[in-house]
């Protein structure tokens, strides 16, 4: 019979051995790289995470895993305990699966916590391993048993299963979450401290216990310290903490168990301050603070601006500006593939705001889409400005997706293509939700146009709109030097929402990030009972909008016109328009 972890497979970090494994982040430090490095690509992890409920074919992939993590204890369960499991209880049998395979792992049962109370044994409360204490009208969500595949622990998993079992909990109408947690770090500490001791020092934060900093970072507190829980844990010198969520919804009625769609989102924009980096590692360092410090207010996704990376371009040492964004585009892989792990192991959908991409001979601005499923995704900047096609040589885009993510359908349309109103009209008529705008301006009247327009989408597609630039300064960067930007949230112009139809907005030219809450409900009502309702209103008998062809044919026109369409005075600033 196994034990439980309970956390231990999140809280560890790394691989053993610090060998790189499946999942992990490895980067050389990038001063100055060479033309080589620069154009060699970087592969995108494959990573594509899948949470289900187990089946009794999973057994094979959890005996693996569990003889990994239990090895040198009592092992994995049997295949009996795992198939009465399984008949009594399927809907708390929670895994994650990587492209198809078995990483993690959480099991639970239901019980009438009154009749063991705070002095049972992990053998005790399961049966066993028969689970026959399984009581469908119980009250409580038992934690039988966490574990991680030890290749994957540095991709936070355990929380992800915490965060289902807590979402199960609430939709069962449970009271509480239940688990005996083991303290391993306290053999270390037993000669001089006590385990309460012990206990209130890892809460403290003077010590780090694999699993118990783990717990308690996921709103678990100590109801109990248990002697004999499991008598064969020496690490824990057979003590272990009992632990307790509060289900504060107890007493809500739910349909689905997990996985429900979203109608409160929680997301997150990032007024990005420019500054000079010394290297692509030092870089990456201000994409984690970012990413880590939006993730940490539960939010489901995280915007970052148009040409965010535009630090990289001082990197190059290139002359000429042409020749330097096709520089800079050499790391927009490695970036990219950064930016979809940090995704993965943060829990939060990241929108990399858009990078230069050369490809077959030609210069695109791409914005990326990092799910937390490590699925990647993009959207090609469509509308390029005149001064962005004479200038550094870009083309635009033929494409246009709106795309599926487990908080709704969402559009990405950066800077310049949102004062086209024709492609937030095609997304809405696919289901977009939220419009996502990163730009880049360097004056207010390059501003006021992409915020106006934004705000225009957001009334005519009942929807909303998330915009957000940089600030500060870049020496040595031409044509990108000085930033203008004010970050902000937008909604449609009705009584639900604010009088303003402003959700949020940041400081102007400071660096900050915005949290807002949006109300997909709110976008139902408007649809059906707003003062006035755009989208169902619309005298489809008189006109139509489809999508009709591709831009190649105007992005060669216009490159071959640029120098003409530009006075040279004046070709240095108009990249501002988008």
């Amino acid at each position: 019979m196994a034990i439980p972890t309970n956390g231990k497979s999140s809280a560890a970090a790394g691989a053993p051995n610090g060998k790189t494994v499946p999942g992990g982040t490895h980067h050389k430090k990038i001063g100055k790289p060479t033309l080589d490095e620069r154009l060699t690509p970087t592969a995108i992890p494959a990573h594509k995470l899948v949470l289900r409920q187990l089946r009794r074919s999973d057994f094979k992939a959890i005996k693996a895993i569990m003889d990994q993590v239990y090895f040198g204890m009592e092992g994995a369960w049997a295949a009996d305990e795992f198939a009465a499991l399984l008949r009594k209880f399927p809907e708390g049998q929670i895994g994650i699966e990587d492209n198809g395979t078995l990483i993690a792992a959480a099991l639970a049962i239901i019980v009438d916590y009154s009749k063991f109370g705070d002095k049972h044994t992990y053998a005790k409360i399961t049966g066993n391993g028969k689970f026959d204490t399984h009581d469908e009208e119980g009250d409580t969500l038992y934690g039988v048993d966490v574990f991680v595949d030890p290749a994957y622990r540095n991709l936070r998993l355990g929380r992800r299963l915490y965060d289902a079992r807590k979402e199960l909990c609430e939709n069962l109408n449970l009271r509480a979450m239940v688990a005996g947690g083991r303290i391993p770090g306290y053999a270390a500490y037993a000669h001089e401290m006590t385990p309460a001791k012990y206990v209130e020092m890892v809460r403290n934060m003077e010590i780090k216990d694999p699993i118990l900093t783990f717990q308690l970072s996921n709103d678990f507190y100590v109801r109990k310290i248990i002697r004999g829980y499991l008598p064969y844990d020496s690490e824990s010198k057979a003590y272990a903490t009992l632990l307790e969520w509060i289900n504060v919804y107890y007493d809500e009625d739910f349909d689905k168990l997990i996985g429900n769609q979203k109608s409160n989102v929680r997301i997150g924009i990032v007024q990005w301050q420019m500054r000079a980096t010394k290297s692509l590692e030092d870089f990456y360092q201000q994409i984690e603070f970012f990413v880590d410090t939006v993730s940490g207010y539960k939010a489901d996704c995280v915007l970052f601006p148009e040409f965010f990376n535009a630090p990289m371009m001082a990197l190059t040492n290139e002359e000429s500006a042409a020749a330097a964004i096709r520089g800079m585009a050499a790391f927009t892989e490695p970036i990219k593939v950064r930016m979809s792990e940090l995704a993965v192991s943060h829990n939060i959908n990241v929108i990399a705001g858009s990078m230069p991409v050369y490809e077959d001979g030609k210069l695109y601005n791409v914005s990326y889409l990092c799910r937390r499923d490590g699925t990647v995704d993009e959207q090609y900047k469509l509308h390029v400005t005149p001064d962005e096609a004479s200038y550094w040589g870009m083309r635009g885009g033929d494409k246009l997706k709106c795309f599926d993510t487990d908080f709704g359908k969402i559009g990405i349309l950066v800077c310049y293509d949102v004062e086209f109103p024709e492609l937030s009209r095609l997304l809405s008529e696919e289901g977009m939700k939220i419009l996502f705008v990163p730009f880049w301006t360097d004056t207010k009247n390059a501003y006021q146009r992409v915020r106006i327009c934004a705000q225009a989408r957001a009334i005519e597609n009942e929807c909303y709109v998330a915009i957000t630039g940089s600030v500060g300064n870049l020496p040595r960067v031409e044509n990108m030097d000085i930033q203008y930007s004010q970050s902000a949230v937008f909604s449609p112009s009705d009584f639900a929402f604010p009088h303003d139809a402003i959700v949020a907005e940041a400081t102007p030219n400071t660096e900050m990030t915005l949290i807002a809450d949006l109300d997909l409900d709110l976008l139902k009502d408007l649809n059906t009972s707003g003062a006035v309702r755009n989208l169902r209103d619309r005298r489809k008998d008189l006109f139509s909008l489809s999508w009709s062809k591709k831009a190649t044919e105007r992005d060669d026109e216009l490159l071959a016109q640029g120098e003409e369409r530009l006075p040279k005075t004046s070709r240095r600033r108009a990249v501002s328009a988008g």
